[in-house]
């Protein structure tokens, strides 16, 4: 299970820093500060759960964390690399290359099956056929679906989808995985399920895992537990 690793002798960085960080949207005449100067540090091989009320500004945290926004101030650092100002093509880049994203909805493709679902972002980023089915084999192995490989989406359960979209994400060797609410579509046994799977998942890659849920239990097997509170993100552990 390999994912970005630092040149030898290099001090270790997070995979996601947060310096300070400010979000704000403008409203009528006015503007809305989502966050206020945030901090945070995710470490490769670190599971943190981000847990807090609807509004609080978790999307808007995961959103800035996948570069999907850029910060109104402060600065977001992926594996060490500030990336505010950085350019576009550039921000994609690192969005294909060095992030995986997991969604409440597992969003497969479903005429392909679960190995050319994760196949795909494989040969999009450059690796040959054989490479990539080969990565794509041995992760959904590792995710227990081994016997469900030309399966399609729609053949496959609830909890067998969403393995597949975890495989997916993680295919590229990412130093980052977000994650939204990965379980919310699940029954409870088959999202501590699929959440234990998760988790083993992280500490055999070492990537740094960041997920946003409302599931508390699943919330307290995590390394640990932030909030957003009045703009800034806080530790709950």
């Amino acid at each position: 299970m390999e994912t970005k690793a630092e040149a030898p002798g290099a001090q270790p960085v997070p995979a996601l820093f947060f310096a300070k960080v400010e979000r704000r949207y403008t409203q009528g005449t006015g503007a809305l500060d989502i966050l206020r100067g945030a901090d945070l540090a995710i470490w490769p091989g670190e599971l943190v759960a981000l847990v807090a009320p609807s509004g609080a500004g978790k999307s808007t945290l995961l959103h800035l964390a996948g570069l999907l926004e850029r910060p109104d101030g402060g600065e977001v650092y992926i594996g060490g690399q500030p990336t505010a100002a950085m350019p576009d093509r550039e921000r994609t880049r690192i969005r294909r290359e060095e992030m995986g994203f997991v969604y409440q909805f597992h969003h497969l493709l479903p005429e392909f099956s679960a190995l050319e679902n994760v196949v795909m972002p494989q040969l999009i980023r450059g690796l040959s056929n054989t490479e990539a089915k080969a990565r794509a084999t041995e992760l959904l192995s590792f995710l227990g679906l081994k016997e469900r490989l030309i399966h399609r989406p729609a053949e496959l359960s609830g909890g067998e989808q969403q393995r597949v979209a975890i495989a997916r994400a993680v295919a590229n060797g990412p130093r980052l995985l977000l994650a939204d609410e990965p379980t919310g579509n699940l029954d409870p046994h088959t999202a501590a399920h699929v959440f234990g799977i998760l988790v083993s998942l992280v500490r055999a890659s070492g990537l740094a895992a960041l997920v946003a849920t409302h599931n508390m239990d699943l919330a307290a097997r995590m390394d640990r537990r932030v909030t957003i509170r009045d703009g800034l993100i806080e530790q709950l552990d």
